[in-house]
């Protein structure tokens, strides 16, 4: 039996890196997935792909930080195939290294509404759903940034930083009710968020770079993915409130 047989999965940022990964997976393991990015051509493709190969797939092109979308996004899992399992949190941007001095509000703003913010609008909207049910599985995709203090900018940190306590939040308060909440803080994977980098502050990168030579390597998305199989899955009914690294290793020097 496929391990997410039966399940409806909402996964945002799907159209690429670890989000593309999390949807195909969790398609192949039988989940109906609504896959939700801004990228209107690559969430396409992800969507097209996954119908091919005998998946069922939805795609829904949504700004997380937009209420509009958020709201958009979990009724389109409702409306095409009646309920939601499994939420995953996994758009997000980076902050170009912008040390606490060098900060500005609208840089400061703009990452705690996609990091931070987005996540809480997406489970806000979920939680009465399965609250009705009886269960359901939220997944946050954190970072090393979220449990250590300088693999980022001052706001990129500081947003992983809140969904991991917005992870425990979540995890413990509505644990009777059936529903998990976990985090998974990967650290390095291939993946194009680079390209929300676009003039990293020289201070704050090189602050951050001096740690870079102890990461044993980076990961393939396909690794991330496997972890948030194990959480959407009923394998780990037990685990909740969790943070789960995913970092070969780096954070353990």
């Amino acid at each position: 039996m496929m391990r997410l047989e039966g399940k409806v999965a909402v996964i945002t940022g799907a159209a690429s890196g670890i989000g593309e990964a999390i949807a195909k997976l969790f398609a192949k393991e039988g989940a109906r997935v609504v896959a939700s990015d801004i990228a209107q051509a690559g969430l396409d493709r992800v969507v097209k792909e996954i119908n091919d190969a005998g998946g069922a797939a939805v795609g829904v092109v949504a700004n997380v930080a937009s209420e509009d979308d958020v709201q958009k996004m979990i009724d389109t899992a409702v409306d095409r195939f009646g309920t939601l399992d499994v939420l995953v949190n996994n758009a997000g941007i980076m902050d170009n290294f912008v040390p606490a001095h060098e900060l500005t509000d609208e840089l400061w703003e703009r990452v705690l509404a996609v990091n931070t913010t987005g996540p809480m609008r997406t489970i806000r909207k979920a939680l009465p759903i399965m609250m009705e049910k009886g269960r359901g599985s939220i997944i946050n995709v954190a970072s090393v940034a979220g449990v250590g203090g300088s693999r980022a900018g001052a706001a990129y940190t500081a947003s992983k930083h809140a969904a991991i306590g917005l992870t425990k939040n979540v995890g413990y308060q509505y644990a009777t009710l059936g529903i998990r909440c976990n985090a998974i803080a990967p650290g390095g994977v291939e993946t194009n968020i680079g390209a929300t980098i676009d003039n990293p502050s020289k201070f704050g990168y090189e602050r951050m770079e001096l740690g870079t030579h102890s990461n044993p390597r980076s990961a393939q998305p396909i690794e991330i993915a496997n972890v948030a199989l194990f959480l959407a899955s009923d394998e780990s009914s037990f685990v909740n409130g969790a943070v789960i690294i995913a970092d070969s290793g780096w954070s353990a020097y």
